[in-house]
């Protein structure tokens, strides 16, 4: 009878082992799916509309553009790039973001801001 119980004890062990590491890389990957300081919160302190693309307008293209801002410490844009929306709106809204202004801060900071293209109705 105790030799059944002292067989299974290393089978359990080795269990609890694999569901330690299991849940060790489960934590892993979710570390490091999440955004290491991506996305700083940095106050807008001046936006500057974008101009409405004219081809876009008559083509009646509307939407959201993404756009992954740097701002330096004194919180001017140095950097631009879109990392989601209409190609035929992206570069308006690059251009406007880089004439956006941000609160101040510590370092260089990532913004990701969103410019909407909305048309008149």
């Amino acid at each position: 009878m105790n030799v059944d119980r002292f067989a299974k004890a290393p089978c359990r062990r080795r269990h609890a082992g694999i569901r330690l590491c299991q849940a060790a890389v489960l934590a892993l990957v979710v570390t490091l799916t999440l955004p290491a300081g991506a996305a700083d919160s940095r106050a807008v302190k001046s936006r500057v509309p974008p101009v409405y693309p004219e081809l876009a307008k008559r083509m009646k293209i509307a939407g959201v553009v993404e756009i992954e801002a740097k701002v330096d410490a004194d919180g001017k844009v140095s950097e631009v790039k879109t990392i989601t929306g209409n190609r035929a709106l992206a570069p308006a809204a690059e251009d406007a973001v880089r004439k956006w202004k941000f609160s101040s801060g510590s370092g260089e900071a990532t913004v990701q801001v969103d410019v909407n293209f909305a048309l008149a109705p």
